[in-house]
């Protein structure tokens, strides 16, 4: 109970944050999932996909409405809400989180396209989902009234599940062919590409994260979001979502879908752990009453909250400017950005620890614990969780240099 009160958001009486009635009744729904999820677990690495009863089940539950904007029956919450969620889903299964947290989340970048963007999406059906491939891959060709978009992008997690899809490419100018200032995210209808079956990995199986092909499709204007509009936070969409949800920057709030599940996977892991320790043997001794086993799990336990602090925390600072109208200094937003990218390595580090202590019974295929590893290193291959580039940016700007990343 003491760690559940330290993640409360500092406005847990608000309807969309932390410790709210709502908020409340979606953990106890994830919470209640847990088991089901469990056994889902193999399923869901051998079909290389999240089963679809585990979709409808979010969907039953609400847990895609959570960042959705409420004119399209979402809830519009707090990102602590959402996250914390993704967190308690990790523990049981890694990809359904990871795939939860990545489609989910794109239900709030819709809301900072055009408008014309959610209708096209939303307006027959409000629970349609968008898978996404960021990579600036594609070829962008601009044509009256928007662009003509190719191109082949990998690691589009859940595609299978989604009816549209977010694609990076670069706009080239006259004087600039490729300028990452340039960049646009692409919205694509399932009937402009073809979802290519090749996702074979050690770890995340179950997130399905297939390529996607496109070849010379017409994308409108209003279907594209420019990266410096949420660089600046200043988005098409805010004319009609002007909640201070929506006025957060894009990268701080999509990141956190790839290193959340990670966070939440190595808290299943020490629960595994745990289990281990209550009957392996270190000689003579229980693991459970081993000093060093221990003090691992201290180790493990501790850096858990603080990183999950750490999120809430970021989060809270960051609600607050929105909701009084201020900027979120970028200075900020830079350590903010690093302190999410830095996740997988902690997870990977800590996983490493626990694999090695709970002895050879621990590296037999099937072992839980070794299905959790092999899934944090599979999460350090999003290019959200390279942490080495935020570092440096974030020491340079310490150092007195500017910033070098508007994806933050």
């Amino acid at each position: 109970m003491a760690a559940q009160q330290a993640m409360q958001s500092t406005t847990g009486g608000d309807s969309h944050s932390l410790g709210s009635p709502r908020a409340e009744e979606l953990l106890a729904a994830a919470r209640a999932m847990g088991p089901a999820l469990r056994e889902r677990a193999a399923q869901c690495r051998a079909e290389r996909k999240v089963p679809a009863e585990t979709i409808a089940d979010f969907q039953a539950a609400g847990f895609f409405k959570v960042l959705q904007p409420e004119q399209w029956s979402g809830y519009a919450m707090d990102p602590q809400v959402f996250y914390t969620l993704g967190l308690e889903v990790a523990k049981h299964c890694t990809s359904s989180a990871w795939v939860l947290g990545v489609v989910a989340v794109h239900n709030w970048q819709l809301a900072l396209f055009a408008d014309q963007a959610a209708k096209d999406v939303w307006g027959d059906d409000p629970t349609v989902l968008i898978s996404s491939s960021y990579a600036p891959v594609g070829k962008v060709t601009p044509v009256e009234g928007g662009f003509r978009l190719s191109g082949r992008w990998s690691f589009s997690s859940g595609s299978e599940h989604c009816e549209w899809a977010f694609l990076g490419a670069v706009v080239p100018t006259a004087e600039a062919p490729f300028d990452m200032a340039n960049y646009r995210t692409f919205l694509v209808p399932i009937s402009d590409y073809e979802i290519v079956d090749n996702w074979d990995v050690v770890g995340l199986q179950g997130t399905g994260s297939h390529d996607i092909v496109v070849e010379d499709a017409f994308v409108p204007e209003h279907r594209t979001h420019r990266v410096m509009d949420a660089f600046y936070c200043e988005n098409p969409g805010n004319k009609v979502n002007d909640a201070p949800l929506f006025k957060l920057p894009f990268m701080q709030v999509f990141v956190r879908a790839v290193c959340n599940a990670t966070l939440g996977c190595l808290e299943g892991s020490l629960e595994d752990y745990i289990e281990v320790a209550q009957t392996r043997r270190v000689g003579p001794t229980l693991m459970k009453d081993d000093p060093v086993a221990r003090r691992l799990a201290a180790e493990v336990k501790t850096s858990i909250e603080e990183m999950r602090r750490t999120m809430i925390s970021n989060f809270d600072a960051m609600m607050a400017l929105a909701q009084a109208g201020q900027p979120i200094p970028v200075e900020d937003r830079v350590r903010y950005r690093y302190d999410s990218a830095v996740v997988a390595d902690r997870c990977l580090e800590l996983s490493g620890k626990m694999l090695k202590a709970a002895g050879s019974g621990a590296i037999r295929l099937g072992s839980p614990l070794l299905n959790r590893h092999l899934d944090i290193l599979a999460s350090q291959a999003h290019v959200a969780n390279h942490s080495l580039p935020f570092a440096a940016n974030m020491g340079g700007v310490l150092f007195g240099a500017e910033n070098t990343d508007m994806a933050i």
